[in-house]
């Protein structure tokens, strides 16, 4: 059976276990106040052009969204984000479970617009009884979007001015950034981000980490006694150094780009083989997510050799389903899998 239901079957690169393995029996200190975090720290600030910026180190996405919403809302604030975003489809009621609520608007490519954000601002404000109802104080966005589209510099440049002029804090869950920043149309990068957004994170995980994010905080305001609440959810790992050594291992060398950019083109062959057999897409893009619609009987036989995500039910004989190509995605079974898909 080969894979292609997710970005995180396989283990990590290489180069990122071997760095473990170096440095396997050394001594550090724990929590993150080791030399090799420190280090890591000082990469992402230069790649992001701000050494003001706190940087942190979790060890998966849904413990750092949880613990960034708890760290910057209070009790009576909510997160809005739209109806298929990943708090609020994916992760179990987290956010709810610490006490805020994820405010939802409607999106068909996965992205929220800044016209929604005023809008859903301007109805909250000019309620007369507002203070009845949950106050939208953060703005949820991810990079790629759960349909694997990516956000322009001018949508995020207006969703942040938007955010500035309301007082909202604008979020990014950079899980898969690693593929939205390779992706053909992308111009966007890391200083961009870091300009724009009050908060975001890079995400190893899905991009050749063993595991691990890095949540990179530019409003100084959330800054404080971030470690405090990293701590209070659960998120501080004791052996903080295994963190830092991969960040660096994926960065220093530029090799997190070079991962994300070759997952894309595997993603590429497959897109292609579904366009020339005249399978139409759920959703255009161009990372490593292949949202397609075909007949129930194709992916019946397509199961025998592979597996893939079910998206839903079309109509009475097709149905879409999602094939997700990684880091570490052979050419040789992507190919097997666009020829698969050719054949009648």
């Amino acid at each position: 059976m080969i894979y292609f239901n997710c970005d995180y079957n396989e283990g990590a690169h290489p180069e990122v276990l071997g760095r473990l393995c170096e440095t396997n029996m050394e001594q550090t200190s724990g929590y993150g106040a080791d030399i090799y975090c420190e280090r890591a720290r000082g990469v992402i600030r230069g790649l992001c052009g701000n050494d003001r910026l706190g940087v942190h180190f979790l060890v998966g996405g849904t413990q750092v969204n949880l613990t960034v919403i708890a760290a910057a809302l209070r009790p009576h604030q909510g997160v809005l984000a739209a109806e298929s975003g990943h708090i609020n489809v994916h992760e179990t009621g987290a956010i709810e479970a610490c006490g805020h609520k994820v405010l939802t608007v409607p999106s068909e490519n996965g992205k929220i617009s800044a016209r929604q954000v005023e809008e859903v601002y301007r109805i909250h404000v000019e309620d007369e009884s507002m203070e009845h109802t949950v106050q939208p104080k953060m703005v949820y966005i991810s990079n790629p979007t759960e349909l694997g589209t990516i956000y322009s510099k001018a949508e995020l440049e207006e969703l942040s001015a938007v955010c500035k002029k309301n007082g909202l804090y604008l979020f990014m869950d950079g899980a898969r950034l690693g593929y939205g920043l390779a992706a053909k149309e992308n111009d966007l990068d890391l200083k961009t981000i870091a300009e724009l957004c009050d908060v975001f994170y890079i995400g190893g995980t899905k991009a050749g980490a063993l595991f691990g994010e890095a949540v990179v905080i530019s409003n100084l305001a959330l800054q404080e006694d971030f470690r405090y609440i990293i701590k209070q959810k659960g998120g501080m790992l004791a052996k903080g150094r295994l963190l830092g050594i991969q960040f660096l291992a994926l960065l220093e060398n530029e090799l997190y780009f070079e991962l994300g950019k070759r997952a894309n083109v595997m993603a590429d062959i497959i897109r292609k083989a579904c366009r020339e057999s005249g399978y139409p897409f759920l959703i255009e893009n161009t990372t490593n997510q292949i949202f397609t619609i075909m007949p129930d009987d194709k992916l019946d036989s397509l199961r025998e050799k592979y597996t893939f995500s079910y998206e839903k039910r079309i109509d009475e004989s097709h149905s879409a389903v999602r094939f997700c190509t990684s880091w570490a995605t052979e050419e040789v079974n992507a190919q097997k899998l666009a020829e698969d898909i050719s054949n009648d």
